[in-house]
């Protein structure tokens, strides 16, 4: 557990780095917010209507990202905050993520073996250009099986981007290799859990200002569940 409080120590040192860097250095930001009519997640609803912001810096290949999530009608129901450190260099990236779910009496800065609301991932994956392919394994945090040993829950997605009517489109096979510990609705082996079709359109709402949005279909053939998911984003 004191890796893990070194990981996040770290990112934190990445973070005042880069502010210090900007005097010297190109650095990039970005922030925006996403506001959705369902939270899907790989497959599997995770809210009602939401609100998802996102805070971004970026410098040299290297990037740290925060994410949230809460939702519309319930601001007292469970919210989710997600820190990202990524490294990306031509269609290579890996990155480690925090996700910490809040249901209402969770603290934050608890990092208990079996009693942390935090799940910590790592991914790995390549863009080739007319399809992308990336696998996510959590390694650490609440992420057990019932009998008390670590789940390693794990997830591969491939993603084929294509541009069709004006619109952009991507299809993604999303599946868990093996059996996971309930990130994924309890799979016990091989389990195809998320096919997608989202299309994309920039909306000009002046000469110099647009607001993207999207439409797509989610079906999830291990729980049987499907789901019509639309948003936009807001960007300053």
């Amino acid at each position: 557990m004191k890796n893990l409080k070194r990981l996040g120590f770290a990112a934190f040192l990445m973070m005042a780095g880069a502010t210090v860097m900007t005097a010297q250095d190109k650095v990039e930001t970005s922030v925006s917010a996403d506001v959705v009519n369902q939270y899907v997640w790989r497959g599997t609803k995770c809210g009602e209507a939401s609100f998802q912001p996102t805070l971004g810096v970026a410098y040299k290949g290297f990037s740290l990202s925060a994410w949230g999530s809460t939702e519309i009608s319930n601001f007292g129901g469970s919210k989710e905050f997600d820190l990202t450190l990524g490294y990306s260099t031509g269609g290579f990236n890996i990155g480690v993520t925090d996700y910490w779910f809040d249901g209402g009496d969770t603290k934050y800065f608890k990092y208990g073996a079996h009693s942390t609301a935090h799940i910590f991932e790592g991914n790995i994956g390549y863009d080739f250009g007319p399809l992308s392919l990336q696998w996510f394994t959590n390694f650490a945090g609440s992420d057990y099986k019932d009998d008390g040993k670590r789940a390693y829950s794990s997830y591969v997605e491939l993603n084929v981007p294509f541009n069709l009517g004006g619109l952009g489109w991507d299809a993604t096979v999303g599946a868990v290799p093996f059996e996971d510990a309930g990130v994924y609705g309890n799979c016990d082996g091989f389990a195809v859990t998320n096919l997608s079709l989202k299309a994309s359109k920039d909306i000009k709402i002046t000469d110099s200002f647009s607001v993207p949005v999207f439409a797509q279909i989610v079906g999830n053939p291990h729980d049987q569940k499907a789901y019509f998911v639309c948003g936009f984003t807001l960007i300053p």
